[in-house]
């Protein structure tokens, strides 16, 4: 059994920051990609920002400068360090992990249950 919890999302007025968190915990073996991914409603699920497990990122034009994923292989967490925030960055957040479990021998893809974060004055 795995888990992905994430943590830190909240009420922010626009120009502010926030950072979120997501934990992993379960048999894992190893963990590849994480990412981050937003749900605005009424809209699709996009991808916010991406991190291998070498540390190489790659973001969404719409946050570029402005947000940062970042990961603790240690603690199999990942981060997103996210600023001067806009009500359009309003959404559910989702992390996401490729992680292989080590009984079942293969890779299989995980998602969080989602925090909100609403960027509002």
């Amino acid at each position: 059994q795995v888990q992905l919890v994430e943590s830190g999302g909240g009420l922010v007025q626009p120009g502010g920051s926030l950072r979120l968190s997501c934990a992993a915990s379960g048999s894992i073996f190893s963990i590849n990609a994480m990412g981050w991914y937003r749900q605005a409603p009424g809209k699709e699920r996009e991808l916010v920002a991406g991190i291998s497990s070498s540390g190489i990122t790659n973001y969404a034009d719409s946050v570029k400068g402005r947000f940062t994923i970042s990961r603790d292989n240690a603690k199999n967490t990942v981060y997103l360090q996210m600023n001067s925030l806009k009500p359009e960055d309003t959404a559910v957040y989702y992390c996401n992990a490729d992680i292989f479990i080590a009984v079942q021998v293969s890779w299989h893809n995980y998602w969080g249950q989602g925090t909100q974060v609403t960027v509002s004055s």
